[in-house]
C-alpha cells in the first residue's frame, strides 16, 4: 500500500507527538496531544460536512461558469477542492474503476459549457472543456420582388 506524504507524516508524527507529550508532561501530555488530534479531526469533519451541505442544495452537475472552472482547475486537486470550486456535486460519467482507480465527473453551466474531469486516486489528473456546437448563422434569404 502506498502512502502520501501527509499520511506518512501522520502515521509517524502522531506517535512521536504522543511520546513527546508523555516525556514532557506524563499522561496529561498524552491526553493533551490526543485532545489536539481529536479537535483537528472534528474541525476537518465539520468543514467537509458544511461543504457537502452547500453542494447538496444545488443541482447535480451544475457550475456557475464552465470557463471559470476550467481556468481554476489544476492537476493534483482533490475531489473536495473541486466540489468547493464548483459549489455542486458532479454528475458521474464513469464510476470508479477499481483496477486503475479512475473516475470521471462532469459539471455543466447554463450556457451548455461542460467541464469533464478525470480523477485518479481522488486527484485531478486531467480535464476537458467542451463548448456547445455553435449555431450556424442563418443565410439571408433573397428578397422576393413584390408583384
Amino acid at each position: 500500500m502506498k502512502f502520501s506524504t501527509a499520511q506518512a507524516l501522520g502515521i509517524v508524527g502522531g506517535p512521536l507527538l504522543a511520546l513527546g507529550g508523555y516525556l514532557t508532561y506524563g499522561w496529561p501530555g498524552v491526553a493533551l496531544v490526543l485532545g489536539g488530534g481529536l479537535m483537528w479531526a472534528l474541525l476537518h469533519f465539520t468543514r467537509i460536512m458544511q461543504l457537502l451541505k452547500k453542494a447538496g442544495k444545488r443541482p447535480l452537475g451544475w457550475v456557475a461558469s464552465g470557463i471559470m472552472l476550467n481556468a481554476k482547475l489544476a492537476g493534483g486537486l482533490g475531489m473536495m477542492e473541486v466540489i468547493g470550486l464548483t459549489g455542486a456535486l458532479g454528475e458521474a460519467i464513469e464510476p470508479l474503476d477499481t483496477a486503475t482507480q479512475t473516475e470521471i465527473w462532469r459539471w455543466t453551466d447554463e450556457g451548455g459549457i461542460a467541464v469533464t474531469v478525470w480523477f485518479v486516486r481522488g486527484r485531478v489528473s486531467r480535464w476537458e472543456m467542451v463548448r456547445p456546437a455553435q449555431a450556424q448563422p442563418e443565410q439571408p434569404q433573397p428578397a422576393v420582388p413584390a408583384a
